[in-house]
């Protein structure tokens, strides 16, 4: 990851002749207003606006695969069969014990009618204990149909089909393997919106918006894209220290997923500021600083700078247009007598 500014109007050079060995000899640059575009470079992939890792719900083993890689499916679409023989027999038995209790039921009915029939002459008790059966009949045909029903969804569940529409990335599934709930299958994406995802180390974090403007290279092609900024995640990675963000083309892009796109993100664009060379920037217990070139001597001043990974900064404090900057302060010190190189 880097920076960079892009400035116009640049500070020109002083350039004299030392005469003395002995005096430090110094290049210069007179400070002077200009635009400035602060850019962070990055590199990002090419991935789907929406992409499915496709899951198996249940376990079981690949007895059909439907697609091959590049295949474009709709929602719905069957794509990979597991064997059902297990299940089928559990639908099966569901269906047996549900038959069963259901003729127990109409038992159960029959009973009831005939002693409700039999009227002043049946006793209370026979009554109630016919009424309790009939009862506890139809909570078990609710009961076993219940089983069916999940029985019959969990079979469906063997039937792997497109949870969305698009192309068959990564295919894994294989016949005869076995699957369960945390094999991934395959991998399907709408290639109809693209964008790049890429990290921003986060002691940039907080200067990443979306709508900013970038500039989008995929590799192999000198062309460079307009995009901006779609997508900042509002969470850090702590293991790496990243920050998730994604870049959306603005006109429509065609890109093999995966493909390295170098990124260009304007997080500042200002039509005049000050900016002075990194290696003229002092940093020390009391701040930024710069040297100025006074009267043949370096003169700190303190100031304060954009910090950015840019070989020039913008000094937003402590400069003005006509100061006269020491373009490489190494090794120097306030007060220290200097002579400008020519």
């Amino acid at each position: 990851m880097a920076g960079s500014l892009m400035i116009a109007g640049l500070t020109g050079l002083m350039v004299l002749q030392s005469w003395s060995a002995t005096i430090p000899v110094v290049a210069v640059e007179t400070v002077l207003l200009g635009p400035v575009t602060r850019i962070l470079a990055v590199n990002g992939r090419i991935a789907g606006v929406t992409s499915v890792d496709v899951q198996p719900l249940v376990s079981g083993t690949v007895v059909e695969v439907l697609v091959a890689e590049g295949d474009t499916v709709v929602r719905g679409d069957t794509l990979v069969q597991l064997d059902t023989a297990a299940q089928q027999a559990i639908v099966k038995q569901a269906v047996a014990g549900l038959d069963v209790v259901l003729v127990a039921q109409e038992d159960a009915k029959a009973i009831l009618e005939r002693t409700r029939a039999l009227g002043g002459n049946a006793a209370r008790m026979v009554l109630e204990g016919a009424a309790r059966a009939e009862q506890t009949a139809a909570q078990e045909v609710a009961r076993m149909t219940a089983l069916l029903e999940q029985a019959q969804i969990q079979l469906t569940k063997f039937t792997i089909r497109a949870p969305i529409a698009g192309t068959v990335l990564i295919l894994h599934a294989d016949l005869g393997q076995s699957a369960d709930p945390v094999t991934s299958l395959l991998t399907i994406a709408d290639l109809g919106q693209l964008v790049v995802e890429t990290d921003v180390d986060e002691s940039y974090a907080t200067q990443i918006r979306t709508g900013q403007a970038a500039a989008l290279q995929l590799s192999g092609e000198e062309l460079v894209r307009t995009g901006h900024v779609s997508f900042v995640s509002q969470w850090v990675d702590p293991a790496t220290g990243g920050l998730a963000v994604k870049l959306a083309p603005d006109s429509a892009l065609r890109a093999p997923i995966g493909l390295t796109v170098t990124a260009n993100i304007i997080v500042d664009d200002r039509a005049a500021a000050n900016t002075v060379p990194r290696a003229a920037i002092v940093t020390d217990a009391a701040g930024f600083a710069v040297l100025l070139f006074s009267d043949g001597h370096a003169r700190r001043r303190a100031v304060k700078v954009i910090d950015w990974p840019a070989p020039r900064l913008i000094v937003t404090e402590g400069l003005a247009p006509g100061d006269v900057v020491i373009a490489d302060a190494t090794g120097l010190a306030d007060g220290q007598v200097i002579r400008v190189a020519p």
